[in-house]
C-alpha cells in the first residue's frame, strides 16, 4: 500500500523501478507510479522519443493525478488485461483512477495492436464521499528537450512541439502555468470524470483509427485476447498468463516485433554505467520467447514473427548477420547519449539506440533455428524467405563457429570462444540438420552434420575446466558462466551428465546470492532469466523441490502487479534494469511450464 510519504522520494529521487505499472497499446508504452504520476510515454512507437520522461530526469515530462490530500493507494490490473487501476483513499472519501492506453474499437483476438489510436486515457470514479484531486500535465518532447507552446482550446489545452501534438482533453477547468496544465477538482461518490491524452504529428496525418476509442472496448479487446490463450494447463497459471500479457503489450502490433523492454537506460547497478536501450527486437530472444508464447498457449504469434524476421533480414549473403533490429526491420540503430539526462536516480549516461547491433554474436543462429525446429509444425509451409534464412544462417554456423565473438551478454571489451555462443552454433546444425527437407535445394545437411559433430567435440573438450569443476564461459577459462545452464535445456547434454550435474552444482553453490543467480563471479547484482535456468536445469535434473523453491524466490521479487525487470539487487531485492524485462518474463514461463511436467516428459 502507498502512502503520501512514500509517494514523494527524497531529493526529487523517482520512485522504486517496482513502483511503476506497465501500459501498452502494442505500439508504445507508459509507465505510471503507485501515486498517479506517468513518468514515461514514448509515442507513438515504443523506441520514439519520449514526450512523458521523468523516469530518467526530473525536467523531462510528467503526467500527475492524485488526491491533493494525505492518501494511501493500492492497485490491480482489471482482470486479465492491461487496464490499470488505483484506488487512493483520503480522510475524506475513495477515488479510482483508471489508465490505459486504448485500443482501436471493435478490435478483438489477435487483430488488437494492428493500429493505434495513440491515446491515454485516466478516468476518475468517485467511490466514497468527496475527493479533492490534483493534476499536473508536463509534457516535455524529445526526452525533455523541448517545451512545448501550448494554448486552450475548446474542451482542453493543446501541446505543440516540434514534431509532436498533444491534446489533453477533459470537462474539468484547466490553467496554463509555466510550462503545465495544472487544475483541482472534486469527485463525489458516482462521479466519472475522464482526461483523455491524444497524440498527433504536428506535420502528418494523424491515426487513421475509425471511430471513438473506448475504455470498455479496450478491456473488451484484451480480454479477447486473454480468452484465446486458455491452453496452459500447468503449474502457476497467473504468474504465466500476466507474463503473457506482458509478452503481448511488448508486441509491436503492425509487425509482431517483440522489444526487449519498454525502456532505455535503467541501470543494471544503481549510479552505474551499464544503462542500455532495450526497446528493440533482439534475434537472441527469439527461441525462448516463441517457445514461451507456445507454452502459455499463444499459437498465432510465431508465424508473424518469423514474417517480419525474414522481411527485416533480407537476403542473407556476406554481410554480418545482425542480431537486432527496430521494430519495423530497421538496421541502423546508432547509439548515442542524451547528455542532457541526468538517469535514473543519477544513473547516467541515458543511451538512446545500441551499439550491439554491430557486434559479431554467433548465438543467434542457433536461436533462430532452434525456434523454427521447436514451432515446425505452427509455422506451416515455410516461404521461400524464410527458406532461404535459416540456410543463410546454418551455412554460417558451419562456417563461423571458429571465430571469437561478443557473446550473449553482448561484452564490449573483447571478443572470446563464449561457450554459449559454441553450443548455439551446434543448436543451429543440429537443428537445420532435422529441418532440411523443409529447407529447398539448397539445403545441406551432410556439411552441417559434419560441422555440427565438430562443434560438440571443441565444447566437450575446451569449455570443460578441471579446476573449476564446471564448464565455464570460456574456451579455456576458470571463470563460472550462468549461460552454460543452457546447454541441457538446448539438449546438448542430458541433464543427467556427470559434468553437466557438476557445473549446476557449481554454479549454484559460487554464483547464487539472495536468491538470485549472478551471471558471473563480479556480476553485482542477480539476473533472473539465470534464476530461471537454473529452476529447469533442477527440474530436468529431478530435483523438483529445489527447483521450486527457486522459481518462488525469482518470482518473489515481481511487483505487486506481476511485473519483472532484468536483474534485481540480492541484498535489497530492488528491482534493477529496463523494465517490464521480456526475458525474466519468458524465463518465468518456460520455467513454470517445466516444473508441472513429469520426469519422462522434460524434454
Amino acid at each position: 500500500m502507498q502512502t503520501m510519504d512514500d509517494a514523494d522520494p527524497p531529493s526529487g529521487q523517482q520512485p522504486a523501478i517496482a513502483d511503476y505499472g506497465f501500459l501498452s497499446d502494442c505500439h508504445s508504452a507508459a509507465l505510471v507510479d503507485r501515486s498517479g504520476s506517468v513518468d514515461w510515454w514514448c509515442v507513438p512507437r515504443f523506441d520514439s522519443p519520449s514526450v512523458l520522461g521523468r523516469l530518467l530526469d526530473p525536467a523531462a515530462g510528467h503526467w500527475a493525478l492524485r488526491p491533493v490530500d494525505d492518501f494511501t493507494s493500492e492497485r490491480s490490473y482489471i482482470g486479465d488485461t492491461q487496464v490499470l487501476r488505483t484506488v487512493f483513499r483520503t480522510p475524506t472519501g475513495v477515488v479510482s483512477v483508471t489508465d490505459a492506453l486504448l485500443l482501436e474499437p471493435g478490435a478483438r483476438g489477435h487483430e488488437i495492436g494492428l493500429r493505434s489510436p495513440h491515446m491515454l486515457l485516466r478516468r476518475v470514479e468517485g467511490r466514497q464521499g468527496t475527493v479533492r484531486m490534483g493534476t499536473d500535465f508536463s509534457p516535455r518532447m524529445e526526452y525533455g528537450r523541448t517545451e512545448p507552446n501550448l494554448r486552450q482550446i475548446h474542451g482542453g489545452v493543446e501541446a505543440k512541439g516540434g514534431p509532436v501534438t498533444l491534446t489533453l482533453s477533459t470537462q474539468v477547468p484547466l490553467r496554463l502555468e509555466d510550462g503545465s496544465v495544472l487544475s483541482e477538482f472534486d469527485v463525489a461518490t458516482a462521479d466519472v470524470v475522464d482526461l483523455r491524452l491524444s497524440y498527433v504529428p504536428s506535420f502528418g496525418r494523424a491515426s487513421d483509427v475509425a471511430g471513438v476509442p473506448s475504455l470498455e472496448d479496450t478491456l473488451d479487446g484484451w480480454t479477447s485476447w486473454t480468452a484465446q490463450h486458455t491452453g496452459y494447463n500447468g503449474d502457476f497459471p497467473e504468474q504465466v498468463r500476466r507474463s503473457s500479457l506482458v509478452l503481448q503489450g511488448l508486441t509491436y502490433g503492425p509487425s509482431g516485433a517483440i522489444v526487449a523492454a519498454a525502456t532505455t537506460s535503467l541501470p543494471e547497478t544503481m549510479g552505474g554505467e551499464l544503462n542500455f536501450d532495450y526497446r528493440y527486437a533482439w534475434l537472441r530472444d527469439l527461441s525462448l520467447t516463441l517457445r514461451s508464447l507456445w507454452l502459455a498457449a499463444c499459437p498465432n504469434e510465431p508465424e508473424r514473427f518469423f514474417a517480419w524476421l525474414a522481411e527485416s533480414a533480407g537476403h542473407v549473403r556476406r554481410e554480418l548477420v545482425q542480431i537486432m533490429y527496430g521494430v519495423e526491420g530497421e538496421r541502423d540503430l546508432t547509439e548515442h547519449v542524451l547528455e542532457h539526462l541526468g538517469g535514473y536516480r543519477e544513473s547516467a549516461p541515458v543511451r538512446v539506440g545500441n551499439e550491439a547491433w554491430k557486434q559479431n554474436q554467433l548465438d543467434v543462429f542457433g536461436e533462430v533455428l532452434d525456434a523454427a525446429h521447436l514451432l515446425e509444425s505452427q509455422l506451416g509451409q515455410f516461404t521461400q524467405p524464410v527458406q532461404q534464412l535459416l540456410v543463410a544462417l546454418a551455412n554460417r554456423a558451419a562456417d563461423t563457429w571458429q571465430q571469437r565473438d561478443a557473446g550473449m551478454w553482448e561484452a564490449r571489451d573483447q571478443h572470446r570462444h563464449y561457450t554459449s555462443s559454441k553450443v548455439m552454433c551446434w543448436v543451429a546444425l543440429d537443428r537445420a540438420v532435422d529441418l532440411a527437407p523443409r529447407l529447398g535445394a539448397e539445403a545441406d545437411p551432410d556439411a552441417w552434420a559434419k560441422a555440427r559433430d565438430a562443434v560438440r567435440s571443441a565444447v566437450l573438450d575446451r569449455a570443460w575446466s578441471e579446476q573449476a569443476g564446471a564448464y565455464t564461459g570460456a574456451f579455456g577459462s576458470d571463470d563460472l558462466d550462468a549461460s552454460v545452464l543452457l546447454l541441457p535445456l538446448v539438449g546438448f547434454l542430458p541433464p543427467d551428465d556427470e559434468r553437466m550435474r557438476g557445473t549446476v552444482e557449481a554454479i549454484e553453490r559460487e554464483l547464487t546470492d539472495g536468491g538470485l543467480v549472478r551471471r558471473w563471479p563480479s556480476d553485482p547484482s542477480g539476473f533472473l532469466i539465470c534464476t530461471y535456468w537454473l529452476v529447469e536445469c533442477l527440474a530436468l535434473a529431478g530435483q523438483l523441490d529445489r527447483a521450486r523453491s527457486w522459481f518462488l524466490s525469482a518470482t518473489g521479487h515481481a511487483n505487486d502487479l506481476g511485473l519483472l525487470a532484468e536483474e534485481a539487487d540480492p541484498q535489497t531485492g530492488e528491482l534493477l534494469g529496463n523494465f517490464p524485462q521480456a526475458f525474466s518474463h519468458v524465463g518465468l514461463i518456460n520455467a513454470a511450464w517445466r516444473l508441472g511436467q513429469p520426469a519422462a516428459d522434460q524434454s
